[in-house]
């Protein structure tokens, strides 16, 4: 058996031979896809998400609802639906025990074989996944956005995406990161979650996390990695823009606040669903096909508004603990005082109403108004980067704006057949 992912399941890349792909796709229907679905179709190829192979039915979706679980047993806390109309259902000619083509940005990109055409209640999908059925959770909200129909079946991939720049280095697929994990004999890699630019509150996280997951092993040569993991996909404006996220982060090994020995960057694509502890789970079955071993979870981890206690994600990881194959580390804000004039984390030092913690808010400010601040807030490397990323990729914001929506160049895409 090759590589196991979450579950215990092989890692298999569904990616058809070129060789293959012009016998197969003759005569399909072309069905055209949206952003969410080609960046999950990319996902189902490479085996980000592992063991699923392509878009759930009905069971497993009723399944992970209501026990957070595959209909063969193994834990997953989020459905991954293809949805679809009436209308296109009748256009394309959509039926069961039938293949058709998906397409992206008009070229081919994977064969669908539909298993399966069900409807499923969306509101009760979102009570399940989000823990409440307000459309105002971001989640609740792309719940109730989605078709009516869903389709259920494999998917295999026809045609690869061309990461545009500057992403291209940080797409690493989970076959490859295994590689290069043991190319740099780590014996345990823990992961950082992002979707943000790094303030020296997040670089402690990562260094917090890198200390607690070292624990006991021996220290003369490296033998624990971070890797960060930073989340590509949907952007709304006021997000920091992707081009920031993804250099920022890598900035911090660059300029020497972590090493190559001891630290990556890297992205997948996904739009977050800010469900709080069930995307918690989530995200430690897709990090363990990614080969981690640990994956860090800070407060409200994945959460969205006050949807969701503090500790709520760590307490549910708690209960699927001993079927998961990665060990959680978890974590306190890290913050800084000035009493202690050191960022520290708020469960070490006793000087609770000095304490001043990084708030968004905060941090926005800080780089809307392009004034350097304090390295002990910002490292200034990355600071400098944020600017430098504003003017060359966000028509002058490292914050997205309408423009960048409109004119930005794409994370990737689907060339047309050779």
């Amino acid at each position: 058996m090759g590589e196991k992912g979450h579950g215990g399941k092989e890692i298999v890349e569904r990616i058809m031979n070129p060789a293959e792909v012009a016998g197969k796709i003759k005569g399909l229907t072309p069905v055209p896809i949206r952003s969410q679905i080609a960046n999950e179709v990319i996902d189902i190829s490479f085996g980000y998400f592992t063991p699923l192979q392509g878009f759930m039915g009905k069971a497993d979706v009723d399944s992970v609802c209501k026990n957070m679980k595959l209909t063969d047993g193994t834990v997953w806390s989020i459905p991954i639906i293809f949805d679809v109309t009436e209308q296109e259902i009748a256009e394309y000619g959509i039926k069961e025990g039938e293949n058709i083509l998906l397409t992206f940005q008009g070229n081919p990109m994977a064969v669908f074989e539909v298993k399966e055409i069900f409807q499923y209640d969306k509101k009760e999908m979102a009570r399940a996944v989000y823990g409440t059925d307000e459309a105002a959770h971001p989640g609740c909200s792309r719940t109730y956005n989605y078709k009516d129909k869903f389709i259920g079946g494999n998917i295999t991939l026809v045609n690869r995406p061309k990461i545009n720049t500057p992403y291209e280095p940080y797409f690493i697929p989970p076959l490859e990161m295994r590689k290069r994990f043991r190319e740099k004999g780590w014996q345990r890699i823990v992961a950082h979650q992002t979707r943000n630019v790094p303030h020296t509150g997040h670089e402690w996280l990562m260094k917090g996390a890198w200390f607690q997951t070292y624990a006991e092993l021996p220290i003369e040569k490296p033998l624990v990695g971070v890797l960060v993991n930073a989340i590509i996909g949907e952007k709304r404006k006021g997000d920091y823009i992707d081009e920031a996220i993804i250099l920022t982060q890598d900035e911090l090994r660059k300029s020497g606040y972590f090493g190559d020995h001891n630290h990556l960057t890297s992205l997948t694509f996904w739009d977050m669903r800010y469900a709080g502890p069930r995307e918690a789970i989530f995200h430690a079955a897709l990090r363990t096909n990614l080969g981690l071993t640990h994956h860090m979870f800070g407060r409200d981890h994945a959460g969205v508004g006050s949807y969701y206690g503090a500790y709520d994600a760590h307490n549910l990881l708690a209960t699927v603990q001993d079927e998961l194959n990665i060990t959680p580390v978890y974590s306190m804000n890290w913050l800084y005082c000035p009493h202690c004039g050191e960022i520290t984390s708020e469960g070490l030092c006793n000087h609770g109403k000095e304490q001043q913690k990084f708030s968004g808010t905060l941090i926005r400010s800080i780089v809307q108004d392009g004034v350097k601040p304090p390295r002990l807030i910002f490292r200034p490397e990355v600071f400098d980067l944020v600017l430098e990323c504003a003017e060359k990729y966000g028509f002058g914001s490292p914050f997205v704006t309408e423009e960048y929506l409109e004119k930005r160049t794409p994370v990737f895409v689907i060339p047309p057949l050779a």
